[in-house]
């Protein structure tokens, strides 16, 4: 019983220790890409209007104007570009889909040999790629899996990817904003929320990451920081210019 008991302690634990993050990226990557891109593009935007000596007026509609311009080109862009995924990997599935109904012989060589490649025995791979393939769709599930690296029933949304896009880069682009839409009549409290925001944001992706918070956040304060002082430069330079 103690041998048992102790077995079945070990499987409780193995159970609940053994859980992984989510590393498909299905909506990280466009929410983070969003969020970051939406913070630097705006905030390096904004510096480079006052660094031509802009009324705070003509930086907050400059602000405005990148929120809503980026938004909707971040939403655009995901959509295109996940849709087209998603139609490329649909035209996959239908060409494996007709070999499967032309050549089901020959498909279930092929995924036996692709299990005896993996080190399994050739007799008992032969007799499990014939269990599998006994079910079409199941064939078609494992053969995407094999062959294409793909889960058909787990594909990237469209919609999802831009109204992610849509809302993490107004969201991002919205925050050096802020202080001007609260009496700020000067660039600095915008600024210093934007890297702040920044840092918060780094820190926050360190949680689904191997990096640790403070790294991950520096640096995207490091980086968000080096693209408005260079436009802000130039700002000063094209101002100066004038």
């Amino acid at each position: 019983m103690s041998i048992i008991e102790t077995e079945a302690t070990l499987h409780e634990a193995h159970r609940d220790n053994h859980t992984h993050r989510d590393v498909s990226g299905g909506w990280l990557r466009p929410a983070v890409f969003g969020a970051m891109d939406g913070l630097v593009s705006n905030l390096a935007l904004m510096t480079g209007v006052a660094g031509g000596s802009a009324s705070p007026q003509t930086i907050v509609i400059t602000g405005f104007a990148g929120l809503a311009a980026g938004a909707f080109s971040m939403a655009a862009g995901e959509y295109t570009s996940v849709a087209s995924q998603r139609e490329l990997v649909q035209a996959e599935l239908d060409v494996e889909r007709r070999e499967l109904r032309k050549h089901p012989v020959d498909e279930m060589e092929e995924l036996a040999a692709l299990y005896v490649a993996r080190g399994v025995q050739p007799r008992l791979a032969r007799e499990v790629a014939i269990q599998l393939s006994k079910d079409p769709e199941q064939a078609l599930e494992i053969h995407a899996r094999e062959e294409l690296g793909i889960d058909p029933d787990e594909l990237p949304s469209p919609a999802l990817a831009a109204v992610s896009s849509f809302g993490s880069f107004a969201l991002g682009a919205l925050l050096p904003v802020l202080p001007y839409l609260l009496g700020a009549t000067s660039l600095w409290p915008a600024v210093l929320l934007a890297l702040l925001g920044l840092f918060g944001c780094g820190a926050l992706v360190s949680r689904v990451t191997a990096r640790g918070w403070w790294f991950s956040g520096v640096r995207q304060l490091a980086l968000g920081g080096a693209a408005a002082a260079v436009t802000y430069g130039i700002g000063s330079l094209v101002g100066a210019a004038v």
